[in-house]
């Protein structure tokens, strides 16, 4: 699994002690997890508790592999019915509007702009993009190599204007700190972008432009899904290209696409 992915499962099964008072796996029992999924349904979202139980199902499989327990507690807990979760993306105009808006002359606008044609470019998680070296990208060639989940690598094709984005930030990338030098994008010291840094640039960005909904890094990935299945894209390239393990993973921007038309034909329909 992915380190963030790690992160949330331990601080999912942490909470979990913490809260039922339980001292080792071994006590658990299936009505302390029904209880303590109860009190967890008050204010906390269907999508968050599916999380929480798969992060507890992994601790609880573990368990038996390690002989700590027999039986899996989690085993008669069904999981929340979350639907289809569609994102919100953002419109090519709206796009346009918020690459137009970084001010290049400004320090670290170089390095923004391409952050953001990369993005949305290239259709990069944000951990991908922060992630992201030099040598993984091939301005000539035209395309990266990108590292995701699970370590694994796929190469994703890297249109002109976000190559030609790169090429100006790299006369004016800041001098790497020591083991930052093959990192792409850095932060005034000299050290890899944090993630946090990345989705505070992209909604400071986006309000400049004028664009007050929720945005993140992940609605430019969205977007780029979205822009590539409207104009036809094939969804085993997208697929591909996203880096997604499941093609109905992919499909929710089909989704996404009918929704949009549907919206628009209620809009102009006299009995809409």
């Amino acid at each position: 699994m992915s380190p963030n992915t790690v992160a949330s499962y331990v601080g999912d099964v942490t909470a979990f002690f913490e809260k039922t008072g339980a001292e080792t796996a071994r006590e658990v029992t299936t009505e302390t997890v029904l209880d303590y999924f109860a009190r967890l349904s008050e204010g906390v979202s269907k999508r968050s508790q599916a999380r929480a139980l798969s992060a507890l199902r992994s601790f609880f499989g573990w368990c038996i592999l390690e002989g700590e327990r027999k039986d899996d507690p989690t085993d008669g807990v069904d999981m929340p019915k979350i639907g289809r979760y569609l994102p919100d993306v953002l419109s090519v105009e709206e796009v346009t509007k918020i690459l137009d808006s970084v001010d290049l002359s400004k320090p670290g606008g170089l390095r923004d702009r391409a952050i953001l044609e990369v993005l949305y470019g290239c259709g990069l998680r944000v951990s991908e993009l922060c992630g992201l070296r030099i040598s993984q990208v091939y301005l000539e060639e035209g395309f990266v190599r990108v590292v995701g989940k699970g370590d694994k690598q796929r190469l994703v094709p890297l249109g002109d204007m976000a190559a030609d984005a790169i090429r100006a930030y790299l006369p004016a990338r800041t001098d790497p700190q020591r083991g930052s030098e093959d990192i792409l994008f850095l932060n005034k010291a000299g050290t890899a972008l944090s993630r946090v840094s990345v989705f505070n640039m992209v909604k400071n960005q986006a309000m400049a432009a004028g664009i007050y909904k929720t945005i993140s890094p992940h609605t430019f990935r969205h977007s780029f899904a979205t822009h590539l299945v409207e104009n036809g894209a094939d969804l085993r390239v997208v697929q591909e290209m996203l880096g997604h393990e499941s093609i109905l993973t992919t499909e929710i921007y089909t989704h996404i696409d009918s929704a949009t038309w549907q919206a628009d034909i209620l809009s102009h329909h006299p009995r809409g």
